[in-house]
């Protein structure tokens, strides 16, 4: 399967969640068992040496996850505030269209763990950036990045690049 079909299945939604966004919608590459093999194959290719993968509420779960079980590493989860028992470390961020907080468990990862961080979609990077933040918190190293779908006009990844200039940033495809 190539790249244009799994592109092809994603679905734009205008106006949401708000007025004036146009929302991707990745779902139906979820739904198609063979959109979301290759999907998590792709993702995949994108893992250095890592000891495990983190994923970031809430599509970033599902897929990090995947990608997770495709390497046969482990997968530590970045939630939204109050998702998470016991002490975590928290970053807050702004988004496209407001703001909200991330958290990890602080003792979810072991200093010098070499981390691949996936998520679904990139647009202002805020949320990628904070989720890096996070992770060198628990004084964990983030090896690369890696996104289903960047969203170009939004300029997250020039954001991105000028907070850790040193980390790798995938997308699978641009919109």
């Amino acid at each position: 399967m190539s790249r244009a079909e799994l592109e092809g299945a994603i679905r734009q939604v205008p106006d949401f969640p708000a007025p004036g966004i146009l929302f991707f919608d990745i779902l139906p590459l979820l739904k198609d068992p063979k959109h979301f093999s290759n999907l998590t194959k792709e993702l995949s290719a994108f893992a250095n040496v890592i000891d495990v993968v983190a994923g970031i509420e809430a599509r970033g779960l599902i897929l990090g996850s995947a990608v997770a079980l495709e390497l046969g590493k482990g997968f530590v989860p970045l939630r939204k505030k109050g998702k998470l028992p016991g002490a975590t470390f928290e970053e807050s961020y702004g988004l496209e269209y407001g703001n909200d907080t991330l958290e990890i468990q602080e003792r979810v990862l072991n200093r010098g763990d070499r981390v691949l961080l996936i998520d679904d979609v990139l647009a202002t990077g805020g949320t990628l950036i904070a989720s890096v933040k996070l992770i060198h918190q628990c004084g964990a190293v983030v090896e690369s990045v890696a996104v289903a779908l960047e969203i170009n006009e939004l300029s997250g990844r020039d954001q991105f690049a000028q907070n850790f200039p040193d980390i790798s940033l995938h997308s699978l495809f641009v919109k």
